[in-house]
């Protein structure tokens, strides 16, 4: 089983219209979108939901009225400027700053403040047209995204190991922070998707340092590579000089998001098209690259 993990470092450089593309053409797999934050994968998959899971967004403080002295010691401690008096005059908390510290209900002398605990994530396991696919839901504002990337792949890789699927085929986040590191932490492969932009480069360049640290193999592809000559040659050299293999370089093309409006993979739209069959060359060199008899270094490993 290999564990494939579709990452950029930036959102908007296409991770979800390739990771889309190849479910169409990866056959036994296990999908799972660690872009819990902003999950997009299930637009096109149109996922059925079997199961459905609660996870834990953290604990927010909540101050009792009838208790409290309005005494203000919440106020002055509270270290995240979280609580403010209300319009009746009494101390009120402020879900969306409060970071479930617990210093004023430690503090508070009439025992009136209290920890609720919140369940606003959810993660789903779910059936569809390419096989399961397990994705979440955050609520606006919450916590532990990390911990719920580290949740829902743990979930693929054990449907992945009951189905005996070939590949995981995990469409990562953006960014380099949480969600990403528990994307890349013990994946086998990182397919880096990058866009001919400074800012595309820029943060491919910080995500491949973060990859190298894990010691993971790394391959890449070059999306909408025709709208800016001169950034596409500089990504070339920048592969080149790391020792990045460039699988392919996919061109713009207005029927990717047509295919999106549609539900549909650019595969499934249009199988004939540039660039489904950009794709399907860059799929077969995926499956060859990280055959169990071909497993080359990492890039950049001494």
């Amino acid at each position: 089983m290999r564990e494939i993990t579709i990452l950029s470092g930036k959102g908007g450089a296409g991770k979800t219209s390739v990771a889309a593309a190849i479910a169409s053409m990866a056959g036994n797999a296990v999908f799972c979108d660690n872009d819990v934050d902003a999950a997009d994968l299930h637009l096109i998959f149109e996922p059925e939901i079997r199961e459905k899971y609660d996870f834990d967004s953290g604990s927010k403080a909540e101050i009792d009225p009838s208790k409290c002295s309005i005494c203000g010691l919440c106020m002055e401690y509270c270290r995240f400027d979280s609580i403010h008096l209300n319009a009746s005059g009494v101390p009120e908390v402020n879900p969306f700053q409060c970071e479930g510290c617990r210093l004023c209900e430690r503090i508070c002398p009439e025992e009136a403040v209290t920890l609720l605990q919140f369940n606003n994530n959810k993660w789903f396991v779910s059936q569809t047209r390419f096989g399961p696919l397990v994705h979440a839901q955050m609520g606006a504002g919450e916590e532990n995204s990390g911990r719920l990337v580290t949740e829902i792949r743990k979930r693929a890789k054990a449907i992945a190991v009951q189905t005996h699927a070939d590949f995981i085929i995990n469409d990562g986040p953006p960014g380099i922070g949480c969600p990403a590191i528990a994307s890349v932490t013990g994946t086998g492969t990182v397919l880096l998707v990058i866009e001919p932009s400074l800012s595309g480069l820029h943060d491919a360049t910080r995500l491949f340092e973060l990859v190298q640290s894990f010691r993971i193999r790394v391959f890449a592809l070059i999306n909408k590579f025709d709208i800016n000559a001169e950034i596409t040659a500089r990504i070339e050299r920048f592969l080149s000089e790391n020792d990045i293999p460039l699988l392919g370089k996919i061109p713009f093309d207005t029927r990717l998001v047509d295919a999106m409006v549609g539900g549909q993979t650019i595969t499934e739209y249009a199988p004939d098209c540039e660039v489904s069959k950009e794709m399907e060359s860059i799929w077969q060199k995926i499956v060859s690259f990280t055959a169990p008899d071909r497993v080359p270094n990492p890039a950049g490993a001494k």
